[in-house]
C-alpha cells in the first residue's frame, strides 16, 4: 500500500529509486495490455527518486509521502506535461505550474510517475479518448473500466501505482473505483483547492459547484493519508474552506441509513447483495444500520441534469462538437435529448431547488450521519452501451442518480469494494455530511477489512 511504502522509505528499508523502478517495470509489463497510462514520466520520476534518496541520506526530515510515486489524470495540471483532457487539440497544452493539490503532494514528498487516461473532456463514464485510445478493464475487457478517472483506477487495480489522482463531476472517481475494484474519495466541495483553468473564461457554474479533486488507492487508509497531504490552502482558490479533517466524535452506535435502490428504478441482484454485505459488516463493527430512503432522489437527478444541460448548451456545445470524438458527441447529444432546453427562469429555479434539496439533506443527515448505498444500481456496463441511444443514457443516469446527487450537493463520499461477483468487482459508497470525510473513511475501513479484495491483479485476458 501507499502507507506501507512511505513507512518503508522513511525507515530506509527500501529506497525511493527502487520503489519507482519497480512500478516502472510493472507499467512496462502491464500498460501495453490495458492502455491506462498514456504518458509515463520515466526520467523525471527517476530523477526525483534519486533526489529523495539523497535527501534522506543527508538527514532531511521526510514528508508523509516522501519518495512514493503517484499517477494523475490527464486533465490535472502537472508542470511540463500536457493537460490534454483526452483530446488532440490540447496535446501541446503544457502548463507552467502544478495544480494546487499536485504541488501539495509534491511538497509532502510524492513523485509524479505517469498520467492516467480519460474520455474526451470527461464526458463519459467509459474511458475512451480520441487522443489516447480506449482503456481496458483488467477484470474483463468486455465491460467498462468506468470513467472519467478510468486510467488511474486501472493502474491501481493492476499494481502500476499505489496512488491515483482524479476528479469527480458526476461519479468520475467513484464509478471507475467500483468498476476496477479499488477505493476512492470524493471530498466535500471546498476541501481541496483548485486553480483557475488555463483559459480566459471561467468554467460554467455546474463545473464550479459539482467537480472536486480526490484520491484513489487500493486501501482506505491511503485515501486518508493523501487527503491530509492535499487539502491545504492555496490562494488560487477563493472558495477553499479551512475545515478540520476530523470532526466531533459521535455517540455510538453511529446511525447508518442503508438505501439499496436509490430512486426505486430497480437494482441488480448482485449490487443489492453487495450493499447487504456491507451493511452486515458495519453492523458487526458496531454501527446502527437501518434501511431508510434519503430524500428527493429523483428531484436531485432532474436538478443535476437540468443545470448541466443548460451550461453545456450555453457554453460548451461548440467545443464538444469541434474537439471530441463521434462517440462523445453521441453521448452528449443523447443526454441533451433527455433534458428540455431551459429558460433563464428555469435555470434560476433549478439552482433554488438545489438549495431546497440541500436543506432536506441537512435535516436527514442530522439523524443519519452516514448513508450506505450503491455507486451504481447496475454492474459495470458492456463497452459501447453508453453510446447506444437515448434509452441507454437514461438508464445510466437513473443507475447513477445518487452518485450525481452527491455532486449536486457537494457532499463527501468514499467508494469501497465489497467483493467479486461473477468475475467483476462489487462495491458500495458511504456518503457523509459536509466535511465529514472522516466518518466515511472510518466506516469504509470496516468494510474493507471484511472484503479482503485480491488487488492488485494481472489483467484477466
Amino acid at each position: 500500500s501507499l502507507s506501507d511504502l512511505a513507512e518503508a522509505i522513511r525507515a530506509r528499508k527500501v529506497s525511493s529509486t527502487e520503489v519507482v523502478q519497480a512500478h516502472l517495470q510493472r507499467i512496462d509489463a502491464v500498460n501495453p495490455r490495458v492502455n491506462a497510462l498514456p504518458e509515463v514520466l520515466r526520467d523525471a520520476a527517476l530523477r526525483a527518486a534519486a533526489q529523495a534518496d539523497h535527501a534522506l541520506a543527508r538527514g532531511v526530515a521526510p514528508g508523509p509521502l516522501h519518495g512514493v510515486p503517484f499517477t494523475l489524470k490527464i486533465n490535472i495540471d502537472l508542470a511540463g506535461s500536457a493537460t490534454t483532457a483526452g483530446v488532440p487539440a490540447l496535446r501541446e497544452a503544457v502548463p507552467a505550474c502544478d495544480a494546487p493539490h499536485v504541488a501539495q503532494l509534491k511538497a509532502a514528498g510524492a513523485i509524479a510517475l505517469a498520467r492516467g487516461n480519460m474520455p474526451d473532456f470527461g464526458f463519459r463514464w467509459h474511458t475512451d479518448s480520441s487522443l489516447h485510445g480506449a482503456s481496458l478493464n483488467p477484470w474483463d475487457a468486455r465491460v467498462t473500466p468506468g470513467g472519467s478517472s478510468g486510467g488511474d483506477a486501472i493502474a491501481l487495480a493492476t499494481g502500476m501505482t499505489p496512488l491515483g489522482l482524479g476528479n469527480d463531476f458526476g461519479g468520475s472517481l467513484r464509478y471507475p473505483a467500483l468498476c476496477c475494484g479499488v477505493a476512492a474519495l470524493r471530498p466535500t466541495l471546498g476541501r481541496v483547492a483548485r486553480a483557475a483553468p488555463p483559459t480566459p473564461v471561467e468554467p460554467p457554474l455546474s463545473f464550479q459547484m459539482f467537480s472536486v479533486h480526490g484520491p484513489m488507492a487500493r486501501q482506505v487508509r491511503d485515501l486518508r493519508l493523501t487527503l491530509a497531504a492535499m487539502s491545504a490552502a492555496d490562494a488560487r482558490d477563493p472558495w477553499w474552506v479551512p475545515a478540520p479533517l476530523v470532526g466531533p466524535a459521535l455517540r455510538a452506535p453511529i446511525k447508518v441509513a442503508m438505501c439499496v435502490d436509490p430512486g426505486a428504478w430497480g437494482v441488480h441482484a448482485q449490487v443489492a447483495e453487495g450493499v447487504h454485505k456491507a451493511a452486515h459488516w458495519l453492523d458487526q463493527a458496531g454501527y446502527g444500520v437501518e434501511e431508510i430512503a434519503p430524500p428527493r432522489i429523483a428531484e436531485m437527478l432532474e436538478t443535476y441534469m437540468q443545470i448541466i444541460a443548460a451550461d453545456v448548451r450555453s457554453t460548451l456545445l461548440p467545443t464538444v462538437t469541434a474537439l471530441t470524438s463521434a462517440d462523445t458527441q453521441r453521448f452528449v447529444t443523447d443526454f441533451m435529448q433527455l433534458v428540455p432546453a431551459s429558460t433563464l427562469d428555469g435555470y434560476i429555479g433549478a439552482l433554488a431547488r438545489r438549495n431546497q434539496i440541500a436543506r432536506a439533506w441537512d435535516l436527514f443527515q442530522q439523524d443519519c450521519p452516514l448513508l450506505l448505498a450503491p455507486v451504481s444500481t447496475q454492474p459495470p456496463f458492456a463497452v459501447g452501451f453508453d453510446v447506444s441511444g437515448v434509452a441507454a443514457v437514461r438508464a445510466l443516469m437513473q443507475a447513477m442518480a445518487l452518485s450525481v446527487g452527491v455532486n449536486l450537493l457537494g457532499l463527501p463520499a468514499v467508494a469501497v469494494p465489497v467483493g467479486v461477483a461473477q468475475g467483476l468487482p462489487q462495491g458500495v459508497q458511504l456518503i457523509g455530511a459536509r466535511y465529514r470525510e472522516d466518518l466515511c473513511l472510518n466506516a469504509a475501513e470496516c468494510i474493507e477489512r471484511a472484503a479482503a479484495m485480491p488487488t492488485p491483479i494481472d489483467p484477466r485476458f
